[in-house]
């Protein structure tokens, strides 16, 4: 029997520990959802992460023999990770979103928008009609991820990375350092489009807070440990995307466009807008949770 005070004496390789992991998580019931979606995904992350292994291969490593410096560091992030309920991401200070590593803490949510896989995946292949964007917006920016795949994404565009949070700023100005982009993306404090204005852009992204109040009150504690102000949508959760509706053709160029992730609200927003020419982008891990609206499709909608 292990003894779970000292499982590094009983634990010598990465398979192992990964089944040990996976039992003791199981076990404690932790929720998911920071970058993974199981048990197991969230083990081998932490692992590997740990060990300082490539984060996508697993595999190669399952037999080998670990140094007991590296079962106790095991140990030690392991047993965090289920007394804390803290999210991977923030024990590891690392978070990946379209195929790219970025620094996370408790100041940002853990990255994981939909239109981050849209990003990698090119947005061509997905809106074919959609010019080279020159000048773009990554609105409610956070960890600053979403800016900075666009920036990967398209060569020649200059990118405003717009964010209310003092503390979520500091981070994305972390990021932007790491990937050299500071002369390509500019940081800006705002709350939605207050500080840009006289600003148009080819191409507006944005994934906003949009969490009910009710889901809020219901979060279990690894979701309660990332900020609130980046969850809260007000009652039905869509209390900024209406702003942003209202809000967006006075910064979109002639034939700008806005992407936009809403989580679970399509039934709501069309019914509310159904003048509206939504054009709902899927991805491999969603359906109708995010819309592209160009600045001619918002011709009804009138600023608040």
């Amino acid at each position: 029997m292990i003894d779970l005070e000292q499982p590094e004496q009983a634990l010598h390789t990465v398979r192992d520990w990964l089944r040990y992991a996976v039992s003791r998580f199981n076990a404690a019931g932790l929720t998911y959802g920071h970058g993974t979606a199981n048990a197991l995904d969230e083990a081998a992350f932490l692992i590997l992460h740990t060990l300082k292994l490539p984060i996508h291969q697993l595999d190669p490593w399952l037999d080998a023999k670990l140094l007991v410096s590296e079962r106790k560091a095991l140990a030690e992030i392991i047993e965090k990770r289920i007394s804390t309920r803290t999210p991977a991401p923030y024990l590891t200070n690392e978070a990946w979103a379209g195929g790219h590593a970025f620094y996370v803490d408790e100041r940002v949510i853990v990255p994981r928008s939909y239109i981050a896989e849209l990003l990698a995946g090119g947005l061509g292949n997905t809106l074919p009609d959609l010019t080279e964007p020159r000048r773009l917006l990554d609105l409610c920016s956070g960890s600053g991820c979403l800016a900075i795949l666009a920036a990967l994404a398209f060569d020649d565009a200059s990118i405003d990375a717009a964010e209310l949070s003092p503390g979520a700023l500091e981070v994305a100005e972390r990021n932007v350092s790491a990937y050299g982009l500071e002369e390509r993306v500019r940081l800006v404090r705002s709350d939605l489009f207050d500080s840009l204005e006289g600003e148009r852009y080819d191409l507006i992204l944005s994934n906003p807070p949009y969490v009910s109040d009710s889901a809020i009150a219901a979060f279990p504690p690894e979701h309660a440990a990332e900020p609130t102000m980046a969850h809260a949508g007000g009652g039905d959760g869509l209390d900024l995307v209406r702003r942003l509706l209202a809000e967006a053709a006075e910064h979109l160029t002639d034939d700008g466009m806005m992407i936009v992730e809403i989580g679970t609200g399509r039934t709501t927003l069309e019914a509310e807008f159904p003048e509206l020419p939504f054009l709902w982008l899927d991805t491999e891990e969603s359906e109708g949770e995010v819309f592209a609206l160009q600045r001619s499709g918002l011709s009804g909608m009138q600023p608040r």
